[in-house]
């Protein structure tokens, strides 16, 4: 199943580090680009969401895109200061513009911009969806990442989107 869309969420190069790796991200890199490569192959719009903050300031390195991923300039991109991807950005217009109401979602982190974006989405009348595990985060000083994915995508299913 393929949704309207497919929305990508803050795979940039300053979301991973040494010190606070994200867990199983070649797994999901390449997932995410079968998913890419799935909708450009279907004629179907790739939007990628880029997080702008003090550590990942709009044209430097830390805010672009990690180099793995299948961007390219014909897709959507979309700036967002906000945990929300809705917020205060083009992202409503862009999708009312596509006539989409079905949103595939991945990217990362899990519990923050994912999980924030996935919820406002669904509240909005959005018909959610994700491929099971593409989503990532690291460990925090609380509970393991491993387990923050699991905790949420129990939260998620059928409740705010559904997996495919």
């Amino acid at each position: 199943m393929m949704s309207d869309v497919l929305v990508v969420i803050d795979l940039q190069n300053g979301v991973h580090s040494a010190e606070y790796p994200l867990v199983h991200l070649e797994r999901v890199l390449a997932g995410v680009n079968q998913r890419i490569a799935s909708y450009r192959d279907a004629g179907k719009p790739v939007i990628f969401v880029q997080h702008a903050d003090e550590e990942l300031v709009i044209g430097s390195d830390a805010w672009a895109l990690m180099p793995e991923m299948d961007s390219r300039q014909d897709d959507i991109y979309v700036n967002k200061t906000h945990a929300n991807s809705f917020y205060k950005t083009d992202l409503p217009a862009i999708l009312a513009g596509l006539d989409a109401q079905k949103l595939e979602f991945c990217g990362a982190q899990t519990e923050y911009c994912v999980d924030t974006t996935v919820r406002f989405a669904h509240g909005l009348g959005f018909d959610c969806y994700m491929v099971r595990g593409l989503h990532t985060t690291m460990d925090s000083d609380l509970i393991d990442a491993k387990t923050i994915m699991a905790h949420h995508e129990a939260i998620w299913d059928e409740r705010f989107l559904t997996f495919l």
